[in-house]
């Protein structure tokens, strides 16, 4: 029960502060949340503990729980970025998980090419048949499951670890495109195909190839989704001076 409250929570304070309906600056006090949310002193200390390491509130000695700017938010959190991704924040999201992919993903299907073990390449030749199938027949749950695979071995598989660590934030955002109506029921069939250039390329061991054609998949994805951030603006994040 204690794991429930506390992630009800993280949920309903994390929503309200990336929504904007905590707005930058304002201070909670911890017995007021403990009012408004019906949990214990222990479970708003600890959802606080979760909202601090994420970046949205810092907590001051006799004063209370403030709400941080967009700047300070870590951008790399799932949470955080399914929070944006549930809010008119939506379109802000997604173009800046398309513009990172953009940059990362050509670079780790290339790299996958030269230093994927046989059995990951092999396995990415599968999905993307699978995939082919799943996109054809509109079975949208399984095309998802098995997108999120594609792409996380894809990054895997590059033998980067930091590009490795960026599956959690491609997760959410290819669920959240997904939940949110932006993902076609049937899937075009050049991205279909492209998918599967990318595997066999990375199979092959083509470097360029593989390369190209996550470019491909990458400029298809930004042309898609640029209406849904029309006008929406960018956070700039301030740069210290040292």
């Amino acid at each position: 029960m204690s794991t429930s409250l506390h992630h009800r929570a993280v949920e309903n304070l994390g929503t309200r502060i990336v929504a904007g309906t905590l707005p930058t600056g304002h201070v909670m006090l911890a017995e007021h949340l403990e009012d408004e949310l019906k949990v214990s002193r222990s479970v708003i200390r600890e959802a606080v503990r979760v909202l601090q390491s994420l970046g949205l509130v810092e907590t001051i000695k006799r004063v209370g729980i403030r709400v941080l700017p967009a700047h300070r938010w870590n951008p790399f959190d799932p949470l955080v970025i399914r929070w944006r991704l549930a809010g008119e924040g939506r379109g802000a999201q997604l173009r800046s998980l398309a513009e990172l992919r953009s940059a990362v993903e050509p670079v780790a299907a290339e790299l996958a090419a030269a230093n994927a073990p046989e059995a990951l390449r092999n396995e990415l030749v599968e999905i993307s048949l699978a995939m082919r199938d799943a996109g054809e027949a509109g079975d949208v749950p399984r095309f998802l499951e098995l997108d999120i695979r594609f792409h996380a071995l894809v990054l895997s598989g590059s033998g980067n670890e930091m590009f490795a660590n960026l599956i959690g934030q491609v997760t959410e955002t290819l669920t959240g495109r997904t939940l949110h109506g932006l993902m076609p029921e049937h899937p075009q069939k050049d991205a279909l195909q492209w998918h599967m250039d990318v595997a066999h390329a990375i199979e092959a061991g083509n470097g360029a190839e593989a390369r190209e054609a996550s470019s491909r998949i990458m400029r298809e994805t930004i042309t898609d989704l640029a209406p849904s951030w029309h006008d929406q603006p960018r956070v700039f994040v301030p740069v210290e001076r040292r």
